[in-house]
């Protein structure tokens, strides 16, 4: 047996490969205690059960979201299914059933580096799209915006940011899912908004982190949604340059793509908390949230974070900073790693195809949030 992750988004070290269970453990984010993102290989003889260990899932970032969590498994790093797996609070135990010499383990299914780039390059055939280079990362890796539609006649900006938090791999297949919809010349709801809307899509705000292997944070170990009241291009440079563009260019409606580790549900969260929440903000919110429902049946409104008391929103937080600053609607939309408990899928659970099926259902609400601006 043979087990490796000595390649892009890897993360694992072996503590003792003798043993059964394998015991392995994850590494934290450079310079931070986060960690819960796992992405190796293992090799070994097909037809062999594999038991493994990540010994310290217990203290890792989120513990409560190994509960009722499955492993993602693939063979050809192109289709995802679930491996069971059991969680005692301190360990998280599961076995692989190898049918071929080797195969892919993660925390959930991986967005590489090279996907990324290979999606910029294919965006950016169309006449409809600008790619642009806003600066570099901390690891000198491109942060790159795409602006889809005429900013000089459009009647509206929205802009779409995704996987801040590097381990959200889901934020960044629902940002495929959305641009091949929107450039999809027969999709009627993509062509009536680009009518009069421009969008500003960040498809990765955390490349360093992604490639690293990181759970939530960058190359210098700071989280970048704490970064968004002052950050710095000495230690976020992502923030920083994106927030820049958003100051120059404006916005009225404001998108973070995440997922949430715990929760087996898709959600909104939005910014109740800041002092200039109003009447108007909570228009949009509504409006937003009723059509979602009624596009989706993925997404729903039961189930999700608490909001902050009225003036308590923390500032630093991307949603709260956008909708303070530019007063209108900003929304973070968290996925699951697990499964979406109302849907639930017994071989995949949540996966990069429900992403992807789930931005483009998000058509409709942007369209009549757009409506009452």
């Amino acid at each position: 047996m043979y087990i490796t992750s000595d390649f892009d988004s890897g993360n694992i070290e072996v503590i003792n490969a003798e043993s059964s269970p394998v015991q392995l453990a994850i590494r934290k984010d450079n310079n931070s205690d986060f960690y819960q993102w796992f992405h190796f290989r293992l090799e070994g003889e097909a037809g062999n059960s594999y038991p493994l260990r990540i010994v310290n899932a217990g203290k890792s970032a989120y513990p409560e979201g190994w509960e009722n969590y499955r492993v993602c498994a693939s063979y050809d790093r192109h289709n995802w299914f679930r491996i069971p797996a059991e969680y005692n609070g301190e360990s998280l135990d599961f076995t692989v059933d190898l049918d071929r010499p080797a195969i892919y383990l993660a925390y959930f299914a991986p967005f590489s580096w090279e996907r990324h780039l290979d999606l910029l390059a294919w965006a950016q055939l169309d006449d409809r799209v600008q790619l642009e280079t806003l600066g570099k990362t901390l690891d000198g890796r491109d942060m790159s915006l795409l602006t889809v539609g005429d900013a000089k006649t459009a009647k509206h900006r929205v802009w779409m940011i995704a996987r801040q938090h590097p381990g959200e791999t889901m934020a960044e297949w629902f940002v495929e899912g959305f641009l091949e919809a929107l450039l999809d010349d027969a999709n009627a709801s993509a062509q009536a908004l680009l009518r009069d809307t421009v969008f500003y899509i960040v498809p990765n705000m955390n490349p360093d982190g992604s490639v690293r292997g990181h759970l939530r944070t960058n190359a210098a170990g700071a989280n970048l949604n704490r970064e968004w009241q002052d950050p710095s291009m000495e230690r976020s440079p992502e923030v920083y340059l994106v927030r820049e563009k958003m100051l120059a260019v404006g916005g009225d409606l404001f998108l973070d793509i995440h997922g949430d580790e715990a929760l087996p549900f898709n959600f909104v969260a939005a910014c109740e908390g800041i002092p200039g929440y109003d009447e108007r903000h909570a228009m949009l919110e509504e409006t937003f949230k009723r059509a979602f429902v009624a596009a989706s049946p993925d997404f729903q409104t039961e189930r999700g974070y608490g909001t902050s008391n009225p003036g308590c929103a923390n500032m630093t937080v991307a949603t709260n900073w956008l909708g303070h600053q530019f007063r209108t609607l900003a929304l973070t939309l968290e996925m699951p790693f697990k499964d979406n408990d109302n849907l639930p899928d017994p071989v995949e659970g949540w996966s990069p195809a429900r992403c992807k099926q789930l931005a483009r259902d998000i058509f409709f609400p942007i369209r009549e949030t757009l409506k009452v601006l």
